[in-house]
């Protein structure tokens, strides 16, 4: 079911804004995409008349823009705001201000005097903000009839996103298509249908996975919803030169092209394969000849095979294969690669940081409840067997008594007995308070 949470969420808010409140700490930096950390924060630029007068102002998704605020008005992080917009005015949440805001507009390479700057109007007003959240209520149902619509016109594109503007008066249809679309009749029936201004935005399958968001397979929150903005180019060839395997689910990430990560490491893996040795000379020993396998990078390790034995692999690093290379150049074959074989394989030790990684901790458990169990059953067959003893004891004391003639009061000797058990009892019941006691 689709609630107002989820619409506001993608704006970077915990929860819906409500009218007649402040609206404090309704951004959070767990909330959004692309979330920038102001690391000036704690520096008063304003008491030393520094401030700077333009901000940055998030709006749905990974959209963001900066507006210039007027003489005197200061604007703090997490602040609602009307923002000047064509037409009307749109509603957004201050995400940046101060000077950290000029650090973000030079690497963005936007100027601060350009006159194209638009402008922030106010604080958001009740009936702002009313109007807003009415309008983000309005974007999944929209989204699904498009659809519909769409599938009816046989229209070959895909509507990803519906964004409302703050004041309701205009929407913008984010869609993927491989080609041109016309979507001139399209409009006419969405205009009709929700009576807003319509505005078609094509964007690439990259820019559509960065809006929606979502973890990729290292278990992180994708790079493109939460700090990559430009997207280079990403071909096989940087996967072959990382020895990847050309699997392409693996290599594939949510959008349905390679993934970017590709190249983050990319220049690292090509300076250390210069390091290596020319792969195309066999290696050469007095004991036999050997091919090259294959190499890991980053250890700098090459594997060999014998001509004669293809399935065993003889692991050199390069410095030593190298320096075989030269011999065989200068004419000294070595004897053999026992000489430079001789690693050893160290143990990989993992520190149980948990407690709770060995698998036979319940086995551990099952067998001290076990035993328990066992010393409980012979503590009961021990009782049995002292009270069988004891009645046995006390029929034969009354079988000679009688055998000599005199008489037994066998009331007597219960009574003894249930004498004894309460002593016990009492003293038990004396040792267990004078414990609580010291307690």
């Amino acid at each position: 079911m689709y609630s107002e949470n989820n619409a506001f969420q993608s704006r970077g808010c915990c929860h819906v804004p409500v009218a007649n409140q402040k609206n404090e700490n309704i951004n959070q930096h767990s909330c959004c995409k692309l979330d920038a950390y102001d690391y000036l924060a704690d520096i008063n630029f304003v008491g030393d008349k520094r401030y700077f007068d333009i901000v940055e102002v998030r709006f749905k998704n990974n959209r963001k823009d900066f507006f210039r605020a007027s003489e005197g008005e200061i604007y703090r992080t997490g602040d609602i705001v009307a923002v000047e917009a064509s037409p009307g005015h749109d509603i957004g949440i201050v995400s940046l201000s101060g000077e950290i805001v000029r650090l973000q507009m030079k690497k963005k390479k936007v100027d601060p005097k350009d006159p194209s700057i638009k402008k922030i109007y106010r604080i958001a007003r009740n009936s702002d903000i009313e109007k807003w959240t009415h309008a983000a209520s309005l974007e999944t149902k929209s989204m699904i009839q498009t659809r519909i619509i769409v599938d009816e016109l046989g229209l070959e594109m895909k509507i990803n996103d519906v964004e409302y503007q703050g004041d309701g008066t205009k929407a913008i249809f984010y869609y993927t298509a491989e080609g041109r679309v016309d979507f001139r009749e399209l409009i006419k029936i969405l205009a009709e249908k929700f009576s807003v201004r319509i505005e078609m935005k094509q964007i690439g399958v990259r820019q559509e996975s960065s809006r929606l968001g979502g973890i990729g397979s290292c278990g992180r929150e994708l790079c493109c919803s939460s700090w990559l903005t430009d997207f280079k180019s990403v071909s096989t060839t940087s996967a072959r030169t990382q020895q990847l395997s050309m699997n392409p689910q693996k290599l594939a990430g949510q959008c349905g092209k390679l993934k970017c990560c590709l190249n983050f490491e990319n220049d690292n893996y090509k300076d250390e394969a210069e390091k290596f040795p020319p792969t195309q000379r066999n290696l050469k020993t007095k004991s036999g000849e050997a091919f090259f396998q294959k190499m890991d990078i980053l250890s700098g390790m090459m594997w060999y095979s014998p001509k004669d034995n293809p399935s065993n692999y003889i692991p050199i690093h390069r410095d030593d294969v190298k320096k075989i290379q030269e011999m065989n150049a200068k004419g000294n074959d070595p004897d053999s690669f026992d000489i430079y074989t001789d690693t050893k394989e160290q143990e990989v030790k993992y520190d149980n940081v948990i407690g709770q990684d060995d698998l036979t901790r319940f086995d551990k458990k099952d067998k001290q409840s076990n035993k328990r169990n066992s010393k409980r059953k012979n503590r009961n067959n021990k009782s049995k067997n002292n009270s069988g003893r004891n009645n046995n004891d006390s029929k034969n004391k009354i079988a000679k008594a009688e055998n000599k003639g005199d008489k037994v009061d066998v009331k007597s000797n219960s009574d003894n007995r249930n004498k004894r058990k309460s002593k016990n009892k009492n003293r038990k019941r004396k040792k267990a308070n004078n414990n609580y006691e010291k307690n």
